[in-house]
């Protein structure tokens, strides 16, 4: 699974509304045009913090720009990078999976930042990892034992 939790704008051609790239959506343009069902919608707004549209008279929601491709991100994450919610949240919050402080940002010009100066740390990390799972491993073992 690739990180990379930050959302950039959203791709306005796949909204067919004749509105403005910058325009406010309804949960309905943004669930038909991205394929996501309202309902999903609402329930990822109570699970990402980040994720606020606004609200209007009646509870109506509008989503920005900036909360469409957040919710672009979110289903990137968690449809196909198999990311868990709390895995994803945890991931746009800037922290790994593990709840520990993600990779370095980008750097300014918004590419990746260079992977052989990060390839000592990333290589530690995944040792940390894969001993922490191991041991998470053995203690669920010992406890389907006894």
């Amino acid at each position: 699974m690739s990180g990379g939790g930050t959302p950039t704008l959203f791709d306005a051609t796949k909204f067919e509304d004749g509105k403005a790239p910058d325009a406010l959506r309804t949960i309905g343009e943004v669930a038909s045009a991205l394929g996501i069902r309202q309902h999903v919608l609402r329930y990822w707004e109570e699970q990402f913090p980040l994720l606020r549209p606004l609200k209007r008279s009646g509870g109506r929601r509008y989503y920005r720009p900036a909360d469409v491709a957040l919710v672009e991100t979110i289903d990137r994450l968690v449809h196909r990078e198999g990311y868990t919610l709390r895995g994803a949240r945890l991931v746009l919050e800037g922290r790994d999976a593990t709840g520990e402080a993600g990779p370095a940002a980008p750097d300014a010009a918004g590419g990746p930042a260079d992977a052989s100066q990060d390839a000592p740390a990333t290589m530690a990390t995944d040792d940390n990892l894969v001993a922490r799972m191991r041991a998470i491993r053995d203690r669920l073992a010992a406890a389907l034992d006894a």
